[in-house]
């Protein structure tokens, strides 16, 4: 489905880099000005400085004179209006609109909605000046009025912000990009109950050693530990590992044994 951003007499340099670089974070290319404030605009310092990198999208952009001149091959276009105008298109917000779109699609692939909707052949989004937003009777060209649920005591966007905002939902309804293929994972094979058993036997002499744990007093610490392990679904690495420290331990204590008198700690 073919994608076009459309800004209408826009004044800003800086916004229409900011727009080339919002759309081509969301993967669309095509950007249209229509009258702009300065028909030097896709070279203005400031434009390309805003578009951060966005220079292809500047390239491809096309500048007219008229709206009707920004619309060919449209089919369904979306104003972009913080006010609802009386008789204009009904007003919603970007992901209700887009939803009702892929709803009423599914519905006619399947053969049951009424020939009200069909798959538009090009989508616009127009975005009017900085100033005066759009003027109605471009909007009461559209089929609906696209409104950014925001803060009801300050709801301004800068063309760039609502341009971004917009793409992002168009792109989520699209299908988005797809989640970035994770990182292969060494299999690892668990330990079995006899390792872990091996191991906590072993683990038990080193602290007996280090004198933590009273043989003769040692309550459920060894329970406890071996549930603890139990959760951590130990592998056959880790058993290696806890046995290395647990042997450790054991030398240590071996090299230094601890008086006969140190009291020890029980479980």
């Amino acid at each position: 489905m073919h994608t076009r951003f459309i800004l209408i007499n826009t004044s800003h340099a800086g916004n229409v880099g900011a727009a080339a670089r919002a759309m081509k974070t969301m993967g669309f290319h095509d950007l249209v000005l229509v009258a702009p404030r300065w028909a030097n605009v896709l070279r203005r310092e400031e434009t390309i400085q805003r578009a951060s990198g966005a220079l292809d999208v500047l390239e491809q952009c096309r500048i007219v004179d008229t709206l009707d001149d920004a619309l060919d091959g449209m089919t369904h276009l979306c104003a972009t209006a913080m006010t609802p105008r009386d008789f204009g298109p009904p007003t919603s917000t970007p992901r209700e609109h887009f939803a009702l779109l892929s709803k009423q699609e599914l519905l006619a692939q399947d053969g049951r909605a009424p020939e009200v909707f069909l798959a538009p052949g090009g989508m616009a989004f127009l975005f009017g000046s900085e100033r005066f937003g759009m003027r109605n009777e471009d909007v009461y060209r559209c089929h609906v009025c696209l409104s950014i649920p925001s803060n009801p005591q300050f709801g301004s966007l800068n063309i760039g912000a609502a341009l971004q905002v917009i793409a992002y939902e168009w792109r989520l309804a699209l299908g988005g990009f797809g989640s970035a293929p994770a990182a292969p994972v060494e299999a690892t094979a668990a330990a079995d109950a006899q390792q872990v058993a091996g191991m906590l036997a072993h683990l038990e002499q080193s602290l007996v050693a280090l004198g933590f744990l009273d043989p003769l007093a040692p309550k459920k610490l060894m329970p406890r530990l071996n549930q603890l392990f139990n959760r951590a679904d130990v592998t056959h690495e880790e058993i290696h590992i806890l046995r290395g420290i647990a042997k450790a331990i054991l030398q240590q204590a071996a090299s230094n044994p601890a008086p006969t008198t140190q009291r020890r700690t029980k479980g």
